[in-house]
């Protein structure tokens, strides 16, 4: 098998037993590392509001481009293994998490399976994941839509873009 360069997105909103939400991302980017790839490109922290209850604790965020010699399913396998260790439990849907690892790209793939689909499927609707993506491949090109990363973020309502700050930017 040959290597794959797959984009992932990582998120967390709750402590872990790594420490706050940033020092858990880059732990888990150590973990991803040992477990299933090289980095070959990282985005900066950035924070945006919970959804869909702005009530809970923000989340930060971050995007990676890592190089695999796992298949998807047996990489979206590691990544559940890796949440769990950090502390997730699956509950309730977009309930807050100590650590969320989502595939966004493997390889320019289309599929679909019970398990994985990909591109994600909600890839293009999400500032928290577009903003941290266009810093590291802005002319990354979505697989189904053919835009560009940087197209489909300004296609997101200006609130939304705005939304999604760097780590330790000044709120206005």
């Amino acid at each position: 098998m040959t290597h794959a360069k797959v984009l992932i997105a990582l998120g967390a909103n709750l402590p872990s037993r790594a420490g706050s939400p940033a020092v858990t991302l880059a732990a888990a980017l150590s973990d991803i590392v040992a477990r299933a790839g090289n980095i070959l490109r990282c985005s900066g922290l950035y924070e945006s509001p919970a959804w869909p209850d702005p009530s809970d604790p923000p989340f930060v965020n971050l995007v990676a481009l890592i190089e695999t010699l796992h298949a998807p399913d047996a990489l979206l396998a590691n990544f559940k293994v890796l949440e769990a260790s950090f502390g997730r439990q699956h509950s309730a849907r977009n309930a807050p998490r100590p650590l969320d690892i989502d595939i966004l790209d493997y390889a320019g793939r289309v599929e679909h399976s019970a398990a994985l689909t990909l591109p994600h499927p909600r890839l293009a609707e999400r500032a928290f994941v577009l903003v941290p993506l266009t810093e590291i491949l802005p002319d990354w090109i979505h697989p189904v839509s053919g835009l560009r990363a940087d197209e489909l973020l300004r296609r997101l309502p200006e609130a939304e873009r705005q939304a999604v700050r760097p780590v330790g930017a000044e709120k206005s």
